[in-house]
């Protein structure tokens, strides 16, 4: 199952904002999309489980995919959605 580890780069951390914007593009995808941070892991379809994470600007999370072939598709798209800031920031 692939998976990703991602550091939060913007401002904010992630937000509600933040966190419609993952949980929108995640949700385009077939597959599974799972979002850890200190052992606690959630649905990443899940806007009020991703906001539950509490992901401040400098903490890592993890992104894993599983169950469909757009898995790897997925994290390639939400990896790039966090790095550059959830469109955000310049």
């Amino acid at each position: 199952m692939p998976q990703r580890v991602v550091p939060i780069v913007n401002r904010l951390g992630m937000h509600a904002r933040a966190a419609a914007k993952f949980v929108g593009l995640a949700s385009q995808y077939k597959a599974d999309i799972f979002v850890s941070r200190k052992g606690r892991e959630v649905n990443g379809k899940s806007i009020m489980g991703v906001m539950m994470l509490a992901a401040a600007k400098g903490t890592e999370v993890e992104i894993r995919a599983e169950g469909a072939p757009d898995a790897e598709d997925a994290l390639d798209a939400l990896s790039a959605l966090v790095a550059n800031r959830f469109g955000e920031e310049t």
